[in-house]
């Protein structure tokens, strides 16, 4: 199965590379993404919005033979619900680590622009429920993948137009809210939550146990854990190759 593997703001393709093994050992064929813009100029993404992210994945979804799996980290999230609004007869399934499937209108959040861009802000800036599990290693290793990403990509409200979308199923693999806050928020949303009431096959996949430390980029902080999480996903998808190692992750 084709598995399309969008990072989160500041992040490129190689950002996956802890985490694909076992995807490609269990026969899928994995394409890691890296979005329109990232770590150009103003000069050079000053044109690019989430509609162009959201247009890449939507071209990778046309190029392949196959319905295809989207998994979305973060603000990836966004892009990859979005493409399958585009195509939701071409997506079998989508994955959205540490993510909730975004309302129309949405943007991704509000960061400081320099010099025409929005650099990776630091780990400083973020909670330290989101940071709570990055070492100090892990923080320096991940920083230094960090690339500037176009201005307009984070504000940008999200075009959601077509309700098949809620059709296609969705599992969050979580490292940061447990999956027993997840399921309560689905049972009595806010607005912002709408999206995740109305998905129609709504799985839950919690990387930590109830209490431990879990953070925002598991990708880096626990890769064998969240790899295990997102084989176990995409196991759920019909049609999908059976698992041939490793064990499920999940709640």
């Amino acid at each position: 199965m084709d598995i399309l593997l969008v990072p989160g703001l500041w992040l490129d393709a190689s950002s996956w590379s802890d985490v694909t093994a076992p995807l490609v050992a269990n026969g899928h064929r994995v394409h890691p993404l890296t979005m329109p813009g990232t770590g150009a100029s103003a000069s050079e993404s000053d044109e690019i919005g989430i509609d162009d992210w959201v247009g890449a994945v939507v071209r990778e979804i046309d190029a392949a033979t196959h319905p295809v799996v989207l998994i979305g980290h973060s603000g990836g999230g966004n892009v990859v619900y979005a493409a399958a609004d585009r195509r939701p007869h071409a997506v079998a399934h989508v994955t959205l680590l540490d993510t909730f499937p975004p309302v129309p209108g949405a943007g991704i959040s509000d960061f400081p622009v320099v010099d025409g861009v929005v650099p990776f802000p630091g780990w400083e800036f973020f909670d330290e429920d989101d940071v709570a599990d990055l070492s100090p290693e892990v923080r320096a290793r991940a920083g230094a993948r960090t690339s500037s990403v176009p201005r307009h990509v984070p504000t940008d409200a999200l075009r959601l137009t077509d309700e098949r979308r809620r059709g296609v199923p969705v599992t969050i693999v979580t490292g940061t809210v447990p999956a027993n806050v997840i399921r309560e928020i689905a049972a009595d949303p806010a607005p912002w939550a709408a999206e995740l009431a109305a998905v129609e096959d709504l799985r839950i996949i919690q990387l930590h146990d109830d209490g431990a430390p879990g953070g925002h980029w598991p990708q880096f902080s626990a890769p064998e854990r969240t790899a295990r999480a997102l084989l176990e996903a995409v196991r759920e998808t019909p049609g999908a190759p059976g698992e041939e190692s490793g064990h499920p992750a999940g709640q």
